[in-house]
């Protein structure tokens, strides 16, 4: 069978299906279709932060795929091998159907292929947090699936191409909507705008990545006794907003100075306050 090498660097450790290797079957179906998921999770002093939220969104993915959803404590195992002298890092796993061959039908029986990785924590500039962030607002849109919507497949390509309509190194994330003008999620992240005092953040229904911090902030507000919304939100109606920060498992929270032309307040009182929570 060929094989195909999985990048090893001198900064990263890989396993694949529990085993140390920088090898797949070039017949897997998530390097030939995207046939699969991945979690990307925050490491701190050697522990999985949300471990048990990756794990539930994971599951999720994987029954909604057809996909054997995989052991958890066999993944949480092989991550604690990975992470567990380390500081701060990020752990990436991806599982995918398995070896297919080519066709779109997948094979009745099939194992899937597990591969989880330790990184480097990335390197943000301290002002992302103290004086926010610029955004780029996105040509590319989101398509419509209500089948995939929520879930973190290995489909990434809208995010791929939206994610090069900028080279701005003072750009630090693009917004992206749906066919509809719905303002859907960032390339890497999700949005939370301050809109007359209520927390509004988009429904997640027919497209994006439902945010494992997204729902983190979400019960973290309701917590400070501040008004949650999930509800579609067009761009006029953002940019009128008081408040408009970001978010994903990796960043926390970012607040937004500028979007596009448009300026926002950074020390907002809610975005303040969500911040603080989090610590």
């Amino acid at each position: 069978m060929l094989l195909v090498q999985y990048k090893k660097m001198t900064d990263m450790t890989v396993l694949i299906n529990g085993e140390p290797g920088d090898q797949i079957a070039s017949s897997d179906r998530g390097l030939q279709y995207g046939d699969g998921l991945f979690e990307t999770i925050a490491i701190k002093n050697g522990e999985c932060e949300h471990w048990y939220e990756h794990m539930s969104r994971l599951a999720d993915g994987c029954q909604r795929l057809n996909i054997r959803v995989p052991n958890a404590q066999q993944l949480l195992v092989e991550a604690q091998q990975l992470c567990s002298d380390k500081a701060l890092a990020v752990l990436k796993i991806i599982i995918t159907r398995g070896n297919g061959g080519r066709g779109y039908r997948a094979p009745d029986r099939v194992e899937a292929t597990r591969i989880i990785s330790v990184h480097p924590w990335p390197s943000h500039p301290d002002e992302n947090i103290t004086q926010g962030i610029r955004m780029h607002l996105c040509d590319t849109l989101l398509s419509y699936q209500p089948v995939l919507a929520g879930i973190k497949h290995l489909n990434r390509l809208e995010q791929i191409i939206a994610r090069n309509e900028w080279n701005d190194p003072g750009v630090s994330e693009g917004l992206m909507s749906d066919i509809d003008g719905n303002v859907v999620e960032g390339t890497m992240s999700n949005y939370f705008a301050v809109i007359n005092k209520e927390l509004v953040t988009p429904e997640i229904l027919g497209c994006g990545v439902a945010g494992i911090m997204r729902s983190h902030i979400m019960a973290q507000a309701i917590l400070h006794g501040i008004s949650v919304c999930e509800r579609k939100i067009k761009l006029d109606e953002l940019y009128a907003a008081d408040e408009l920060f970001i978010c994903n498992s990796i960043i926390g929270v970012w607040p937004v100075r500028k979007l596009a032309d448009h300026s926002y307040k950074v020390a907002g009182e809610v975005t303040e306050q969500i911040m603080d929570g989090l610590i």
